[in-house]
């Protein structure tokens, strides 16, 4: 399933670049140190690895210190978010710090598992989860923070924790959101940066917000155009999305609206069917594995693209405000590949170790 979708991206990535020889090696070279990655990762002894779990902690923190202070802002970009290294070129740290903290919590909720429902050990599970959010927050990468504690709900919720604190934790987020959507209609902001109240504010009241809306809706346009079975492959028709200059970042935030466009509505279905069958079968891994933290291995690495995916399709159709999330495998990122790379072998490594 992996492996299709990395076809699938190479494809649309030369095709919504135009044919980008640079863009395309360097993707290649993602998949190959990925894939070597994750073989060896697969045969690494995951009980072993999870007993580093602090010191992939502090590595993960470390690392987005070093993009706070010294990180770098490409031309244009509002946000800096990355490392920039010799021959290896720009290293985003956010993408590994979910592999890095999947495999922190794994161990943590495996270790407090008998007092997880104790409510200083649940203080203890969000506080060590706000730094690195903060960090993140501040570069700034709002989306990626979401996703992050997304994979740690769903890990602490394998883990065993109290339905009454779920309903509790459900009850405060949708009061939080409440609140926060009054104060973003009323101009008071908390904790967004101006762009992102924007952008929210955006996709509640898209006839206030026509030129913030621009990209989602030419999205739109661009995925319904494609029909049934899309227009090709490399199509050079004017009114494509990346031959009409209706959409910035199509090989990365809105790769789903290429594949829209040019592969069609069976094109659209067989990638979501891919990423289902890839959320299923970790699933049903984590279900044969031979201890919790195997089970918590696989449950996060399944919710990191679950949601991931689902969010990233849901900004390409108008379902959630704009964000800039990849899609996982198909968009153009050498840091998101590797990444995701090594939670494919931390699953195959739990995969190998049933009996």
């Amino acid at each position: 399933y992996v492996l299709i979708l990395n076809i699938i991206g190479v494809l649309v990535i030369f095709s919504a670049t135009n044919g980008s020889r640079e863009l395309l090696l360097k993707q290649f070279i993602g998949i190959i140190i990925g894939t070597v990655a994750m073989i060896f990762l697969s045969l690494f002894p995951y009980k072993e690895l999870v007993k580093l779990s602090w010191l992939v902690y502090g590595l993960c923190i470390v690392l987005l210190l070093i993009v706070i202070f010294f990180g770098y802002r490409p031309l244009n970009a509002g946000a800096k978010r990355w490392i920039k290294l010799p021959a290896l070129g720009l290293i985003q740290v956010s993408e590994f710090a979910k592999i890095g903290l999947i495999i922190f919590y794994a161990q943590l909720l495996t270790k407090y598992r008998e007092y997880i429902d104790r409510f200083r050990y649940l203080l203890l599970f969000a506080g060590l989860l706000v730094l690195p959010c903060v960090l993140i927050m501040a570069e700034p990468d709002l989306s990626t923070t979401v996703v992050i504690t997304v994979i740690v709900l769903c890990m602490l919720f394998c883990a065993g924790v109290s339905y009454k604190w779920i309903a509790g934790g459900f009850a405060c987020a949708v009061s939080f959101m409440a609140v926060l959507l009054f104060a973003l209609q009323h101009n008071v902001i908390p904790v967004l940066r101006g762009y992102q109240a924007n952008r929210i504010l955006a996709w509640i009241h898209p006839s206030d917000y026509t030129d913030m809306n621009m990209q989602q809706d030419n999205s739109i346009m661009a995925i319904s155009s494609g029909q049934l079975l899309g227009k090709g492959l490399n199509n050079n028709t004017l009114a494509s999305v990346k031959n009409g200059n209706f959409l910035s970042q199509e090989q990365t935030d809105f790769i789903f609206a290429v594949i829209g466009e040019e592969l069609g509505f069976v094109g659209c279905i067989a990638v979501v069917t891919l990423y289902a069958l890839i959320v299923l079968e970790c699933l049903y891994l984590a279900s044969k594995a031979v201890n919790l933290q195997g089970r918590l291995l696989c449950t996060g690495f399944a919710a990191l693209i679950a949601f991931q995916s689902f969010t990233n399709i849901a900004v390409a159709t108008g379902l959630f405000p704009n964000t800039g999330l990849p899609l996982p495998f198909i968009s153009y990122g050498v840091s998101s590949v590797v990444s995701l790379f090594l939670g494919v072998g931390i699953v195959v490594n739990v995969a190998l170790q049933r009996k």
